[in-house]
């Protein structure tokens, strides 16, 4: 067993709360166990079921501790290696193509759940060490709506504008398809106790879920509709004159094409669209513009769609028109769902950003990228392409060669069968992780990387705060760091000078220079600050800088320092339903499991909970494809038809079919999705998906 350092504690590895936790010795269990942390302000002594068995996976037999070779070209029998011999062989066969097929022949694909100064490295390999500008991560998947969102309406990107600790200080509430019970449960405390003292709370999602429970008021939306709706709240808004008309004349631009654009979708032409009944559509617009105080926070379930910015940029609106932002109480949020989702994309994974949140086709970003590194600013790559295009250049043989850090896209993306066929293709692939992952499977090279509780380094989380998370246990076998893995390879490809480091509190010196005079500027932060003070919210530009936990208090960040207004026509799904595929299949988390379940579904007690997926229809569906008892389903898409055991429930509107994605091979939600992108943000439509449904 590995076993723990002199001070073991560290911050679970699971969602955007990375709730503080400490390792102990259990006399009951003769091993080591997880208990929350006082210490952590953001979940004081909580943590979820998830956090609870946090270690298991770490000591889990399956867990790889030898760099391994697949015999045969990849067609074969693992067989274990030196450190010495994959970096070398790898490194042959980068440049052996990149002598044939040009530099951009290499792609890397990252993680959200990497802490920031691996999401940097990742960031400066690409472009330093291979000279590649492929490079994005499966973060593409989880905040690129909200990100391009809160860039084009704020100017600046940060999943949450104000602290959780503002949340009891609304009085309305409304969150947005975000089921934060399950996702985030830490995080609902501060949600009833801003319930305790009077706040109105609204939730819209087409499922009855943990989080609508708690709400007063529930509206079940079909898929794809959001828009519609909040035009809806807007007209009432505008015409029953309750929006904040000096903060609106002041502070935002854009008002002009947002009342035009709402102007025809009074509330009763949108009960006719939606379903959602006229009363409680002028209910919520008048107590969210009436109340002194209120908060939005909107998550995947209208994000994951090919229109996901600017059903975004339509809930951000309600904060603008009604002056809820900057001030106490107020604000709003994206409820960002992996670990590190927040710094992953701040520092360079994503294809077309440099460290501090810069543009890579900025020429004053990348003069000032390429000092700190070294370089001459001509040698950096322009910008790649999203996540689900980098895997489609791979099927259409532009891409050779894959290293992949920190994800398992061949159960996260959409329409799977097509990123199997892809990593088929690779001349070679490379993943660095604890397990064979269904990925993995495909891999020339498997080499072990990290876990949470092994790994020093910062993450930041869903409301911006930057903090430290020691190492709290010692490296089990032959594994290494995943920094040290990422310095071994430029060593081996001849960059190492650009790599060196005496730890890693170094790269995070290098990082934090690399984003001064950026927008997520951390160049005001350090290692003894941060664990001095608990975390501190970027921006900090400044030693001496306190942080910003609340932002937009006087100024916006676009050069006028408004916000902007956007008038949005609500457009179809890529794929709407008909009389073929009648029905909406949408997908989502469930409390007990994580992303692509490579941790969680070797956590025995969280597995038991939910061995496989269920897929959840509504009474009425049931009864018209005649199912039966201990009946299963088959959901068929225009990519492909999977079986899955099902439950019947009033609690989801009744044309939607909901299946969980935390399953690979036969249970894999995503052979079904569309991978229809944002045409901005490139995410897949992840949330609807148009199918038929009939008895198994």
């Amino acid at each position: 067993m590995t076993k723990p350092k002199d001070q073991p504690s560290s911050h679970c590895c699971f969602c955007s709360m990375q709730c503080g936790l400490e390792i102990v010795t259990s006399d009951k269990t003769a091993g080591l166990i997880t208990k929350p942390s006082q210490n952590f302000p953001v979940a004081t002594g909580r943590l979820c079921q998830k956090g609870l068995n946090a270690l298991d996976h770490v000591f889990h037999t399956e867990r790889i501790l030898e760099p391994l070779v697949k015999s045969a070209g990849g067609a074969g029998y693992w067989q274990t290696v030196t450190w010495d011999h994959a970096y070398t062989d790898i490194a042959n066969r980068i440049q052996s193509l990149q002598a044939e097929f040009g530099a951009d022949a290499i792609g890397v694909y990252g993680g959200g759940s990497l802490t920031n100064e691996v999401s940097y490295l990742l960031g400066k390999f690409t472009r330093v060490a291979l000279r590649s500008k492929y490079i994005d991560y499966n973060g593409r998947y989880c905040m690129s709506s909200a990100a391009a969102a809160s860039n084009q309406a704020f100017g600046i990107d940060r999943g949450m504008s104000m602290p959780l600790s503002e949340i009891p200080n609304a009085k309305y509430i409304i969150l947005a398809g975000t089921n934060i019970a399950e996702c985030q449960p830490t995080m609902m405390p501060y949600l009833l106790e801003a319930k305790k003292k009077g706040a109105v709370i609204v939730t819209i999602d087409p499922r009855n879920t943990m989080t609508s429970k708690v709400a007063d008021i529930h509206v079940r939306l079909q898929p794809g509709f959001d828009s519609v709706f909040v035009n809806g709240l807007l007209h009432v808004m505008l015409e029953e004159k309750l929006v904040d008309e000096r903060f609106i004349q002041e502070r935002t631009a854009g008002i002009e094409s947002l009342k035009e654009a709402v102007k025809s979708y009074t509330p009763e032409r949108v009960e006719e669209l939606t379903g959602v009944l006229e009363p409680v559509i002028r209910t919520i617009a008048r107590g969210f513009a009436k109340a002194e105080t209120g908060i939005v926070l909107t998550a995947r379930g209208l994000e994951q769609q090919s229109n996901g910015v600017e059903n975004t940029l339509n809930y951000i609106n309600l904060s603008l028109v009604t002056g809820k932002i900057g001030r106490k109480g107020c604000g709003y949020g994206a409820v960002t769902g992996q670990a590190n989702g927040q710094g992953g994309r701040e520092h360079g994974q994503k294809a077309d950003q440099l460290p501090g949140y810069r543009l890579i086709e900025d020429p004053a970003a990348r003069e000032h990228v390429a000092k700190v590194w070294g370089i001459d600013s001509s040698e950096l790559p322009g910008k790649g392409v999203s996540a689900y295009e980098l895997l489609k250049k791979v099927d259409e043989g532009e891409i050779k060669a894959l290293i992949v850090l920190g994800s398992n896209p061949l159960v996260s993306s959409p329409n799977n069968r097509m990123v199997e066929r892809a990593l088929q293709k690779l001349d070679l692939l490379v993943v660095v992780d604890m397990f064979e992952t269904e990925t993995a499977r495909y891999a020339h090279y498997l080499l072990p990387g990290s876990s949470f509780a092994e790994a020093e380094g910062t993450m930041t989380n869903l409301e911006g705060r930057v903090f430290h998370r020691p190492q709290a246990m010692e490296l089990p076998g032959n594994s290494k760091l995943d920094y040290h893995i990422i310095c071994g390879l430029a060593e081996a490809l001849g960059r190492g000078r650009y790599f060196q480091y005496e730890s890693i509190e170094d790269v995070f010196r290098e990082l934090a220079a690399a984003s001064a005079g950026g927008k997520a500027d951390y160049s005001g932060i350090t290692y003894q600050k941060l664990q001095e003070e608990k975390g501190i919210f970027w921006p900090c530009p400044a030693p001496d800088h306190p942080g910003t936990p609340q932002l937009f208090a006087d100024h916006f960040h676009h050069p006028d320092g408004k916000a902007k207004l956007f008038g949005i026509q609500p457009k179809m799904p890529a794929e709407p339903i008909d009389s073929e595929y009648p029905f909406v299949l949408t997908t989502g988390r469930l409390a007990n499991h994580y992303l692509s379940g490579v941790q969680t579904r070797r956590t025995e007690a969280l597995h038991k909970k939910a061995p496989v997926p269920v897929a959840e229809i509504h009474p009425w569906l049931a009864k018209r494809i005649g199912l039966g008892m201990d009946s299963k389903i088959r959901l068929t898409s225009r990519r492909g038809s999977l079986v899955f055991e099902v439950k019947v429930t009033e609690g989801i509107q009744p044309r939607t079919v909901f299946v969980p994605f935390h399953w690979g091979d036969e249970h894999s939600i995503n052979v079904l999705t569309n991978d229809a992108l944002d045409p901005t943000s490139r995410m897949p439509e992840f949330k609807i998906c148009a199918v038929q449904v009939e008895r198994a």
